[in-house]
């Protein structure tokens, strides 16, 4: 009997087959792709740096450079940088670089926890609001607008002003605190989030593979959440990555008008609230904090750009 040509064509063996259908090792991502654009950044790449850097120094610092940041030494008041004293110290003689180091976990952690925030509340709305469009559009893109006309610095404050004590009695002083000026912050900074993602939504939503999607029955949230989101966090990153610095600039703000974090934590913006009264006689006491601040948003600003850059993929490197 004749063979057949599934008779003559020799099965693959295990191994063989593993390899016929394994993806190239070299295949090219759209993250990879990113992240080759962003490499070759280098004021991004300087930054992120940076940034890596003041968090690594924040975090792991104090468990290197074991001064009590409490700890009063009235001899040693507003002595200025020195071998026992890198940054100084301040006013009551206590070490500031134990307090800089320390201030910055705080300070980043309001920063992220803010963006992280701000950025949910943003998909939440922009999602919503993009996908079923009409009348639960026009209702969200109203509140939004409600939210951006509001003057943000005095509502701060005032948020702060009649909530502070009612939450800092439940969670403690530094919990309560902290909590509550994230909420305040990423609580009133999702607007620009919600329209890049509302505006994202409405471009996406109408291409051909959505409507395959709709089409085969896959549901609203699956739409959502595995076909359009995907397409639309380049910007939502890019506006991510920089409202961690307007977090952290915001939080210095508050503590430098006195309705941050209590003496005791001594925040980035805690710490110039209290140089103030001593610029002339110690300067360093200010120098360190602010310097903190700019380098710490100033990366963050570059590695926002570097991203922008990055993620876009009509830009050539």
């Amino acid at each position: 009997m004749a063979s057949t040509r599934s008779d003559r064509v020799a099965p693959l063996g295990p191994i063989a087959a593993r390899l016929a259908y394994e993806r190239p090792r070299h295949a090219r991502t759209l993250w990879g792709d990113a992240w080759r654009r962003f490499r070759k950044h280098r004021l991004a790449m300087a930054g992120a740096t940076m940034f890596l850097f003041l968090t690594f120094g924040s975090v792991a610092g104090p468990f290197v450079y074991r001064v009590p940041i409490n700890a009063l030494n009235f001899g040693a008041s507003m002595a200025p940088p020195s071998a026992a004293h890198p940054f100084g110290t301040n006013d009551l003689g206590q070490d500031m670089l134990a307090r800089v180091m320390y201030g910055g976990r705080i300070s980043i952690a309001v920063g992220f926890a803010a963006m992280l925030m701000s950025v949910t509340l943003g998909l939440l709305m922009g999602s919503i609001a993009g996908f079923f469009g009409r009348t639960i559009d026009l209702v969200l893109m109203r509140i939004t607008d409600v939210f951006l006309s509001l003057p943000a610095l005095p509502l701060l404050l005032l948020t702060i002003y009649l909530f502070r004590d009612p939450i800092t009695r439940v969670l403690g002083p530094q919990l309560g605190i902290f909590w509550l000026i994230v909420g305040v912050i990423g609580g009133l900074n999702w607007m620009p989030t919600a329209r890049l993602v509302r505006a994202g939504f409405l471009g996406v939503k109408e291409k051909e593979f959505i409507e395959a999607a709709r089409s085969v029955g896959v549901g609203p949230v699956k739409q959502i959440f595995r076909h359009i989101m995907p397409n639309v966090l380049s910007p939502v990153i890019v506006s991510a990555t920089l409202s961690v610095g307007a977090a952290i600039i915001t939080e210095s703000t508050l503590s430098f008008l006195g309705l941050g974090f209590p003496p005791d934590v001594p925040t980035w913006g805690r710490l110039l609230y209290d140089a103030q009264n001593y610029l002339d006689l110690a300067p360093h006491m200010a120098l360190f904090p602010g310097l903190m601040i700019c380098l710490a948003v100033l990366s963050i600003n570059y590695v926002g750009d570097g991203l922008r850059d990055a993620l876009d993929p009509t830009r050539v490197f």
